[in-house]
């Protein structure tokens, strides 16, 4: 609110409000005109990559994988090219998520433990008491041994 009541103040207030248009303006030219950071893949990373004889890889363990494999054979997780597109390959994806989340491997965070309670109230809003309790339970027990 600006302060007629004074004219040194309101001075003082166009004043800062001119500097902070100033800085916003030097924030975004100073944005624009930073160096490119380079490519992280050279050349031959790039070519073995676009190779299509280059096997797919478990995400998880890092096993290489058959082009038509639908879960690792090293820890039976989904994976392939179209594993969350398959409706019936993504219900494996999606409870290897929920799995994740009750067995305490993840980050130990409330914004993550809000992502999983969001996850559960979109696929099986049936099921959000019994799988907030356990989430719950995990992430104090967690916390605990921090």
């Amino acid at each position: 609110m600006l302060a007629v009541s004074d004219p040194n103040l309101l001075v003082g207030e166009f004043a800062l409000g001119g500097l902070a248009l100033v800085a916003a303006w030097r924030l975004i030219v100073w944005i624009r005109e930073a160096p490119v950071s380079p490519d992280p893949w050279d050349t031959a990373v790039e070519q073995k990559l676009s190779d299509p004889d280059t096997a797919e890889i478990c995400p998880h363990c890092s096993t290489p994988q058959s082009p038509t494999a639908w879960f690792c054979p090293q820890c039976g997780r989904a994976v392939g090219p179209y594993n969350n597109l398959m409706p019936y390959v993504q219900v494996f994806s999606e409870g290897e998520v929920l799995r994740n989340g009750t067995s305490g491997r993840f980050g130990n965070r409330a914004l993550t433990t809000i992502g999983f309670l969001l996850v559960m109230l979109a696929l099986n809003p049936w099921f959000l008491p019994l799988y907030a309790a356990l989430l719950l339970s995990r992430r104090n027990e967690a916390s605990k041994t921090l």
